[in-house]
């Protein structure tokens, strides 16, 4: 059944707030956002367990990295995921964000998102940029380069260890389908990461010749994998942490990042190590969760339209972000739906109003494209 709007009744904050913000109000040196509509649980929803919290066996995990200047998608991204949710008060989220450097403080952020979402059950985690700064190479675009591209990498790290999976997912996505979905993707035993693969792509472009060329590296590299690698774009991963954590993948993920250093075999910030790691032995999920591509290329920014296939996840992986080009005045045709749950309150204006109602959902986007 899908969520309605109405109050959240008996549900405690898990996290302790800094402050109590007004509606529309945020923290200072944060942009300012307005108060979502509040979803509750459909029929059949998982009841809470008694003092159980973030351990609840019933909850939904999604894990996403804050910062300030991403920080209008993911408040976007999250008012769409409570939307389509059957279980709005089931989803946990767990927020990552950068400790230092000039980054705002956690709980600037935190108030911002509690000011926006009130009734929304989060734990935001700091991550510090010293604990990859040393492993980060040179990219093709500079924004790939931040410290905080990389904290899915430590997701084992900062997460309570009761946590038994996550969805991650990046800040510039938009839901129109029930997470929960998502969520219930199997994972056999071998497997350790579940996303939308793209065989179709041309794989080898993603590491440099010196690579391909290296008798040691190459295609040895992914022989015995359980089938041939294909490219997958690592902004939507359903991930099992307790798995992760045995297998050691962020360190098996550093030491990709080490050799990189010393002997250039990639261009393209955090994804080629994920790829050298987990390519061919990703457990495949539909190109509905993950229609990316939307900021088009990283080099020029330009318009790209969907897949075809349904939808249920938008993604504006690429240079481009839809609130960028709005404010622009140069918006491509699919950002107009993603204004539709734009919660920004531009300066000078002084309107509270919720985002617009007239959101996509799966009824209403076209079963192909």
């Amino acid at each position: 059944m899908r969520a309605c709007p109405a109050m959240w009744a008996g549900l405690a904050l898990v996290v302790v707030l800094v402050a109590s913000v007004g509606e529309g109000e945020a923290a200072a040196g944060l942009p300012r956002f307005a108060e979502a509509p509040e979803y509750r649980n459909g029929e059949g929803c998982p009841a809470p367990v008694a003092g159980a919290g973030v351990c609840d066996p019933g909850l939904v995990h999604i894990a996403m990295t804050l910062d300030a200047h991403y920080l209008r998608g993911s408040m976007a991204a999250i008012y769409s995921l409570l939307k389509h949710a059957s279980c709005p008060e089931s989803i946990f989220f767990h927020f990552l964000a950068a400790d230092g450097g000039g980054a705002p403080e956690v709980g600037e952020l935190r108030t911002a998102v509690a000011s926006s979402f009130p009734s929304l059950r989060f734990e935001i985690y700091p991550f510090r940029a010293d604990a990859v700064t040393g492993l980060i190479s040179a990219s093709v675009r500079a924004a790939l380069e931040a410290p905080l591209n990389y904290a899915r990498n430590y997701l084992t790290d900062l997460l309570p260890k009761c946590v038994p999976r996550a969805i991650y997912l990046d800040s510039d996505v938009l839901a129109v389908d029930d997470v929960r979905r998502l969520w219930e993707t199997r994972l056999p035993a071998a497997a350790v990461v579940a996303a939308p693969e793209y065989c179709h792509a041309n794989f080898s472009r993603y590491f440099t010749d010196a690579f391909w060329s290296d008798p040691k590296l190459g295609e040895s590299i992914f022989a015995g994998r359980r089938r041939a690698p294909c490219y997958f774009n690592t902004g939507v991963m359903v991930i099992d942490l307790r798995r992760w954590r045995v297998g050691q993948y962020r360190r098996r993920i550093e030491l990709w990042m080490e050799m990189q250093k010393e002997k250039r075999i990639y261009e393209l910030g955090s994804l080629p190590p994920f790829l050298l790691v987990f390519a061919g032995e990703v457990e495949a999920v539909d190109h509905r969760w993950n229609q990316h591509g939307l900021g088009g290329d990283n080099i020029l920014g330009s318009c790209r339209p969907l897949h075809k296939g349904p939808v249920s996840l938008m993604h504006w992986s690429g240079k481009g972000k839809p609130w960028d080009r709005l404010d622009a005045g140069r918006p491509c045709p699919l950002d107009h739906t993603w204004k539709s749950y734009d919660l920004y309150i531009a300066d000078g204006d002084s309107s509270s109003a919720s985002a617009s109602q007239s959101t996509l959902s799966p009824s209403t986007l076209p079963a192909a494209w």
